[in-house]
């Protein structure tokens, strides 16, 4: 934590979020330490000072201990909005109730192996796109997913009926 954020008693309602995946679309996801159950990508919110890129840097160092120097980070220039979680909105100044995301993505050469960490996450797997992208428990996380694979020529199936 930075000298900055310590001073700040409450999050930025501005966060990112960082989608790490392959040129074959293998996705990482983490599952959060708070909500068994709940997959994600890299997120967390801005710090005092910060640029968008710092978060996202910083943000993928401390989830996963990848240094974005030595990968392609790209900043996908859309943002999602959307209502906090009732079960975050403590860490949030009385009265706000939304968050703007920022997504990114890192391209990674290969799946590589992460070290998270255990106070914010459990467990790390790489997923193939669309698995990943259904395992997600965020809407805007998932359609980040998918636009993904739209941008490499992909569209999700249908599911096949049993």
């Amino acid at each position: 934590m930075t000298a900055d954020a310590a001073v700040t008693p409450y999050k930025l309602p501005v966060s990112v979020l960082v989608v790490i995946h392959t040129p074959d679309l293998q996705v990482l996801m983490l599952e959060r330490a708070d909500h068994p159950g709940w997959w994600q990508s890299v997120t967390g919110s801005q710090h005092p000072g910060e640029t968008l890129r710092e978060t996202a840097a910083r943000e993928v160092m401390e989830e996963t201990g990848l240094d974005v120097a030595a990968y392609e980070l790209q900043d996908w220039g859309y943002t999602n909005v959307y209502e906090i979680y009732d079960c975050y909105r403590h860490r949030y100044a009385p009265g706000t109730t939304h968050n703007t995301e920022h997504v990114f993505g890192l391209r990674l050469p290969t799946a590589l192996p992460v070290r998270t960490a255990p106070r914010e996450h459990t467990a790390w797997r790489w997923l193939p796109w669309e698995q990943a992208a259904h395992l997600c428990f965020s809407p805007s996380n998932a359609e980040a997913i998918r636009r993904l694979a739209r941008q490499h020529g992909l569209e999700a199936r249908a599911p096949v009926a049993e």
